[in-house]
């Protein structure tokens, strides 16, 4: 993710912040106010900052590792929070994940997972969409015998707007191989239950 000193020198804010202004404008909005002088730069690199997952080069890079030690139960990192922006409204959606995988001939270092949620999750998004990128991604990359994401989420599009829900939580999940077997299913949420 670049730095606020590179979003600075990046030819697209300049370009962007003509789109920002016309719509503050079109908003009858006082550009000279001082809250509102520098806004359309603002919300312009952070734009940059928050669909950083659109640049290209930005897919992480993952080290995978031989599975010297034949572990062959479930790996889960869990409660990885991750911000994102709905393609619908362009407003945030939140929350956490909960990522799992059973190995085969490769691990992935644990640190890799959240990188791999904040790649997808740095674009506009649907959390179902994003749910399936990054299990999608860990069957590609690691080939395991299983995999297994759930996604919680508050919508921000449901909270502020439309039906205007304050606190409806939204629950995606999506299941690779031996995840499919209900014992191993049943493992994973037992541990999601847990303190």
């Amino acid at each position: 993710m670049a730095d606020s000193k590179d979003q600075e020198q990046d030819p697209r804010v300049d370009r962007m912040s003509v789109h920002v202004r016309g719509l503050l404008t079109e908003l009858g909005l006082d550009l000279e106010d001082p809250n509102l002088r520098e806004t359309d730069r603002r919300v312009s690199k952070m734009y940059l900052e928050m669909f950083a997952g659109l640049d290209e080069g930005a897919r992480p890079k993952v080290t995978t590792f031989p599975n010297d030690e034949n572990y062959e139960t479930m790996v889960m990192e869990r409660d990885i929070p991750f911000y994102s922006m709905c393609s619908h409204h362009l407003v945030p959606f939140y929350g956490h994940a909960h990522i799992a995988y059973v190995p085969s001939e490769r691990i992935v270092g644990l640190s890799k997972l959240p990188r791999i949620l904040e790649f997808y999750a740095k674009r506009p998004q649907l959390q179902e969409r994003l749910t399936e990128q990054v299990v999608r991604f860990m069957v590609e990359e690691l080939e395991p015998q299983g995999a297994m994401v759930v996604i919680q989420a508050r919508h921000l599009c449901v909270e502020m707007r439309g039906v205007k829900k304050s606190g409806a939580m939204t629950i995606t999940s999506a299941i690779r191989g031996i995840f499919h077997e209900r014992p191993i299913r049943e493992e994973f949420l037992d541990l999601l239950r847990k303190t």
